[in-house]
């Protein structure tokens, strides 16, 4: 058994590896003054740099969460290591040779386990490598070739070749001193019924890397028709390769994305290759995963959060890209850099870009252009007719939860107004008050954000009762001055219909602005209406709900008392034109709305039409306005 590693060879690979190199490729350093060097702690999720770093000293201390020590206790808090492993690893770094105070020569099978699975993988790298030159791995050369990929380009992303043979690599890891255990334990190679075997056959490789430049897995490509497997198959979860906290190509791209403080994230390696190649070397790529919370916090250690830093997510212009465009707004937040989304002409990615179009579109593709929440938003606001009152009112239902999750209260608002613009709601006021509003609803609720999509109000959707609603803001007040008219209006139906017909029975369901309302406006329509109501009027009525919960309605509005001293015709009337005006002031609301989308370079004729219902609308309101009932 290997023995204590020898003091002075440990002070010697302390004295050898500088910290702040060490350190460096983890995370951005800036001056700190005095000599000393800082950044975002890798330890603790932080907005403001408290780390530092004394590279006279050889010591760190983050001054947020405590964490300290030497360039060895560095290296084994982040990656997980224990003393010997890491004091072997930055020997080796250092080209350093150890001595064991017991037993001499230190033999490899005896390593700490991470050193040697790393190795394993550093060994596999440089075999699929030589293998691309094999007469078999004519179809990996020309794959490469036919996405723009010279052999250069091969040899500086590592890029190799598995043989499509049981176990070339298991025979050749075991030649070389790797025990079974290990090569499971790796990932290289999987059980098979006589033994180990290899877990990639006859397709091409790309090596993957940690920060720190080491391999700890592989990205591998199908070349062969006849190979059932997967499209792209990547190493298993090991004790050395989490998908969810890797990105291909970061040890290529780190020191770029620190000095310019930008990363590109795109969705594959040849992406990753495109892009480097045509001079966007802060490209990267996640490893058959979505980008989520730990990937940010790797980039952000590289940004820090400086009021510059951009992060450009490019994606493909298909449905599947748009969906990961969503997926990644949702962690949004967690960026202090600015995101924002590239999608390239034709839907094409950046690999299919380079090649039709050369290098310059792929760098001009990668320029920030639209922020990632203006497009989350347009994907919501496309759903939706916004022609319609209903479709403007269901879009800003789900838009508006979204824009209230910016914690930034100025960006927040500003946001908010662009969602106005975006809706052709020229009362951005209002818009602005209702993402406050469901803002202020997340906090009180513990910062539980809204849901996003706006559920239909218990048992007011036609299609019936809703069992599991959910509300996505505020309760609706029926009681309040905005829906008092309606309710009104709807007693006047129910208990003395004479009064308001047949005026009553040319309202549209949608001009009653409460879902509770405008299922009881239905259910009279449903029941013939309020004209020369029969005896059984009110029965009628009540058979006409959808569900319980509006016959209760109905019923309570049948009772409830109607506000006024003398209930008669000129009472009736201000209710018919005051819910009439409204809605007519709705719908000028919502044509300056459309003049406003179509804009001076709108089609002409459309341009006409507008205008003229504007005008008519107009006119109808101020006659409501002027002659009171006897203009409806």
């Amino acid at each position: 058994m290997a023995g204590r590693i020898n003091d002075d060879d440990v002070k010697a690979v302390r004295d050898a590896v500088p910290i702040d190199a060490v350190v460096s490729e983890y995370l951005q350093l800036r001056n700190a003054g005095g000599g000393n060097l800082k950044g975002l702690c890798p330890f603790h999720d932080e907005k403001s740099p408290s780390f530092q770093v004394s590279p006279s000293k050889g010591l760190f201390h983050c001054f947020g969460c405590q964490e300290g020590g030497d360039t060895i206790a560095f290296v084994m808090k982040i990656d997980h290591l224990s003393f010997s492993e890491t004091v072997e690893r930055l020997a080796a770094k250092a080209g350093i040779t150890l001595r064991y105070e017991e037993g001499g020569y230190n033999p490899g099978h005896q390593r700490g386990e991470r050193i040697r699975l790393v190795e394993a993988h550093k060994v596999a790298a440089q075999f699929y490598i030589d293998q691309l030159d094999s007469p078999e791995a004519e179809t990996g050369r020309k794959f490469l070739a036919e996405r723009g990929f010279d052999q250069a380009a091969a040899a500086h992303f590592g890029v190799g070749y598995s043989p499509a043979g049981w176990d070339h690599l298991t025979r050749y890891l075991r030649g070389k001193g790797f025990s079974d255990k290990e090569l499971i334990l790796s990932g290289l190679s999987q059980d098979g019924r006589r033994g180990p075997i290899d877990r990639f056959r006859g397709r091409l490789m790309w090596p993957i890397k940690d920060v720190g430049g080491e391999i700890v897995g592989f990205g591998a490509r199908k070349l062969r028709d006849d190979d059932n497997g997967p499209k792209y198959l990547n190493t298993p979860e090991t004790p050395i390769y989490k998908k969810s906290q890797v990105l291909y190509g970061i040890d290529l791209a780190k020191k770029d994305i620190a000095k310019v403080s930008r990363a590109v994230v795109v969705e594959g390696y040849t992406d990753v290759m495109a892009c480097h190649l045509a001079g966007v070397t802060t490209a990267i790529a996640t490893c058959g995963t979505a980008f989520g919370g730990d990937h940010i916090k790797i980039l952000r250690r590289l940004l820090m959060d400086n009021g510059s830093a951009r992060v450009i997510f490019t994606f493909d212009g298909d449905a599947a890209g748009q969906k990961a465009a969503l997926r990644a707004f949702e962690d949004d937040q967690k960026f202090a850099a600015e995101t924002y989304i590239a999608i390239a002409p034709d839907g094409m990615d950046p690999c299919d870009l380079r090649l039709a179009k050369g290098d310059a579109a792929v760098a001009e593709l990668a320029e920030p252009r639209t922020p990632l929440f203006e497009f989350a938003l347009r994907q919501i606001v496309k759903r939706y007719d916004l022609e319609t009152p209903a479709g403007r009112a269901g879009a800003l239902d789900e838009a508006a939860p979204v824009v209230a999750r910016i914690k930034n209260i100025g960006a927040q608002h500003e946001v908010a107004v662009q969602l106005a613009g975006m809706l052709g709601i020229l009362d951005t006021q209002f818009v602005v008050k209702r993402v406050a509003q469901l803002a202020r609803w997340a906090r009180d609720r513990g910062g539980k954000g809204p849901a996003q999509q706006q559920t239909p109000q218990r048992g007011y959707d036609r299609a019936g009762p809703s069992p599991a609603a959910v509300p996505s803001g505020p309760a609706l007040n029926l009681r309040s001055p905005a829906h008092r008219t309606e309710r009104e209006l709807l007693k006047l139906a129910l208990q003395r219909p004479e009064l308001v017909s047949p005026a009553f029975d040319a309202y549209g369901v949608d001009e009653f602005t409460a879902p509770p309302y405008a299922a009881v406006r239905q259910c009279v329509q449903d029941a013939g209406g309020a004209t020369g109501a029969p005896s059984d009027y009110l029965d009628t009525v009540r058979e006409a709900a959808p569900n319980d919960t509006v016959r209760a309605l109905v019923t309570e509005l049948a009772v409830e008392t109607i506000f006024a001293k003398n209930v008669d015709e000129a009472y009736a009337g201000d209710q018919l034109v005051t819910v009439r005006l409204r809605a007519v002031d709705r719908r000028i609301r919502d044509v300056q709305g459309t003049l406003a989308r179509l804009g001076a370079q709108g089609d002409p004729e459309q341009l006409a039409a507008v205008q003229n219902e504007l005008w008519v609308l107009t006119q109808y309101g101020q006659s409501l306005r002027n002659n009171g009932a006897a203009a409806l």
